[in-house]
């Protein structure tokens, strides 16, 4: 049985190294957020909490331009960011508790970083009990 895709997955972007990325604007939207300026004090909010955390900001948090259509069916750029999962987390944690979206993406991104740290330890043991082999192979050269 496989599990629904929720707004915030189709929404994510991945680029050809694998990297996972949100737009803000995208996510604003989802978040029912209708005047982006009221979600870049959200934003604000986000990359205060990384900074007090001690993780680089710019890893995290990252302007560009997203095409958008206008009118005559051509494009103009707006200024964007593009928010990594943890920029993600971090921002659903200072929107708008009042919206029940809201509390659907701090239920959908805690669980896929409880997901993200089992698949990480699970990772790290295979390792550990494979250590002795790794080791008998590198000091057999």
């Amino acid at each position: 049985m496989s599990q629904p895709i929720t707004p915030f997955e189709t929404i994510r972007r991945t680029n050809p190294a694998g990297n996972e990325s949100w737009s803000s604007r995208d996510f604003a939207r989802v978040l029912g957020y209708v005047n982006y300026r009221h979600f870049q004090a959200v934003i604000e909010k986000a990359r205060t909490a990384c900074s007090n955390s001690e993780q680089p900001v710019e890893d995290h948090f990252v302007g560009a331009d997203q095409m958008v259509e206008i009118g005559s069916g051509a494009q103009r750029p707006l200024k964007t960011v593009m928010m990594s999962r943890y920029a993600c987390y971090l921002v659903i944690q200072n929107a708008d508790p009042s919206k029940e979206i809201v509390a659907q993406g701090q239920t959908y991104f805690a669980i896929q970083t409880r997901r993200q740290e089992l698949s990480d330890a699970e990772i790290i043991n295979t390792l550990l009990k494979h250590q002795p082999l790794f080791c008998s192979l590198l000091t057999a050269h």
